[in-house]
């Protein structure tokens, strides 16, 4: 069976670096993904897709990338479940990186990037 996505987008908002308990780095992300057609008012539509970053690749997106910069992510789709606080089944589709390109767009200030890029403008982390 094959389970491999890649997605390019749009960060959502400033990425917040967190530690498991265990010490490992895990980023959870949200893409924008716009749509290839216009709906019925002619404006583009757009998905939200959650990813899941951990390690390296967490670390490295938390530094270099804030909100909209364009990145690209390549990984598989998980689900997963657990019952809220108010005993619900809570259900969770995600995209689980296996690496992650910066492409463009608002990269923190500190950010060696620019400097860094290949030719083709295009860095890659990879977990």
């Amino acid at each position: 069976m094959i389970n491999q996505v890649t997605l390019v987008g749009r960060l959502t908002k400033d990425p917040e670096l967190r530690y498991t308990v265990e010490g490992k780095a895990v980023l959870n992300i949200t893409l924008a993904l716009n749509r290839h057609y216009r709906n019925a008012q002619g404006e583009y539509d757009a998905d939200f897709v959650l990813c899941t970053l951990w390690n390296k690749t967490a670390e490295n997106t938390a530094k270099y990338c804030s909100k909209g910069a364009i990145i690209g992510v390549t990984g598989k789709i998980q689900t997963r479940n657990y019952e809220d606080q108010d005993g619900k089944r809570v259900y969770v589709t995600e995209v689980v990186a296996d690496s992650v390109k910066f492409m463009g767009g608002r990269t923190k200030a500190e950010s060696p990037a620019a400097s860094t890029r290949s030719e083709t403008g295009l860095r890659e982390v990879n977990a």
